[in-house]
């Protein structure tokens, strides 16, 4: 059954090959693998990998009880502290060389929310208030520095001052504002209020959760809108389906964790819409998600976190809806999909980042790298472990 299986690839697979990336002479995790499953021991180390690994095996010990997680989740926290952290300006560098100087010293909110996430259950796992003072520091510095009146900004260098949003804007847009980015602030806040219940954070999580109800959500398209221009205006038609189900669960979380029955019955139907769409629309043949739907042309490669996400969605999406049984194959059917292709069976191997719609991996892809973490199919086994639903 599912929650054993999951539990063997965490512990058989994910769990080591992380393991494997410890760098003992810099300090952090080595920051690339390649194809060939090759360590690029001297590639720069990303701030949203090292958070993300932070609190991956901060999660791994929560999840696990698995006191040597605990010394990875300590060695990712010394090398954000240390290194990743600007001392003289505030906030987390875009990324590190592999000996820890400044390689991009850009400051991006996407990035900071990050560091916030993994800090806040690093906190969880240790009770360092240290980190916990961290996540606010940082906090601070998104709510001063990357904000306006409208919502979150994007991207910014060293000092704050304003910069184009080159890092995430895609598909030839520059946009000045992303869903993306408001929904991993809005799970950064959702963290941090979990395990330390700021009413501050509380008042910054509903504004988010108004943002996605009344700008974001697309009712008529069902779907998140991904890029906007300054005052919310969608620059680009774009479904995102690996957001959107992403989305369908992460928010139902800041519901649950605010525990506010206006904003819970104000977003329940929201969330509970794009879980319905995706499934709709999103799906190949074989239950595993395409990746995107641009100008109403869809983008059949299938990648890692896209299906990762998708077992987590449609798994919330039956438990707010117990008729929803069709969630819970499709859920299934998306994870033998990841068992016969994903999953990487090469010796030193972990999961495989895209593959094309024939089930081939994308040999150009890395195996490790910035935006190649544990994070995604991590979570996808801690939240099945933990939510107990069998299929």
């Amino acid at each position: 059954m599912i929650i054993n299986e999951v539990k063997e690839q965490l512990v058989g697979n994910i769990i080591p090959f992380w393991k494997s990336l410890k760098d003992d002479t810099y300090g952090g995790f080595y920051g690339e693998v390649n194809y060939d499953l090759d360590i690029l021991r001297h590639s720069i180390k990303g701030g949203i990998f090292n958070s993300r690994i932070l609190w991956f095996f901060s999660n791994a010990y929560i999840t696990l009880k698995d006191e040597e997680c605990l010394k990875y989740a300590d060695y990712a926290y010394v090398f954000l502290r240390d290194y990743l952290i600007d001392k003289e300006y505030g906030g987390v560098y875009w990324s590190v060389s592999y000996d820890g100087k400044a390689e991009d010293d850009s400051k991006h909110t996407y990035n900071q929310a990050f560091a916030i996430y993994g800090l806040a259950s690093y906190y969880d796992a240790t009770g360092n208030k240290e980190a916990l003072n961290l996540a606010y520091q940082l906090v601070d510095k998104v709510e001063n520095m990357c904000k306006d009146q409208g919502g979150y900004l994007e991207a910014f260098d060293r000092e704050f001052g304003p910069q184009d949003n080159e890092k995430l804007s895609e598909n030839g847009v520059m946009a000045s504002r992303t869903m993306n980015t408001l929904l991993h602030v809005l799970e950064a806040y959702t963290e941090l209020y979990r395990v330390d219940k700021s009413e501050e954070i509380a008042e910054y999580i509903k504004f988010m959760l108004d943002l996605f109800a009344d700008k974001v959500y697309n009712k008529n398209l069902r779907r998140l809108d991904v890029f906007f221009d300054k005052d919310w205006n969608c620059i680009i038609d774009l479904n995102s389906y690996g957001h959107d189900i992403e989305a369908s669960w992460l928010v139902d979380r800041a519901c649950e964790v605010l525990d506010d029955e206006e904003y819970t019955k104000k977003i329940f139907e929201i969330t509970k819409d794009l879980a319905d769409h995706i499934h709709s629309v999103g799906l190949d043949e074989d239950s595993s998600l395409y990746n995107e739907c641009e100008n109403g042309i869809i983008d059949t490669k299938k990648v890692w976190w896209v299906q990762a996400e998708a077992i987590i969605g449609f798994v919330n999406g039956y438990e707010k809806d117990l008729s929803r049984r069709d969630y819970l194959l499709t859920a299934r059917k998306v994870w033998d999909y990841m068992v016969d292709y994903v999953i990487d069976k090469r010796a030193g191997g972990e999961w495989f980042n895209e593959l094309y719609k024939d089930g081939t991996p994308i040999k150009e892809k890395e195996i490790a790298g910035p935006w190649k973490c544990p994070y995604h199919n991590g979570r996808m086994c801690f939240e099945i472990i933990n939510r107990q639903v069998e299929f």
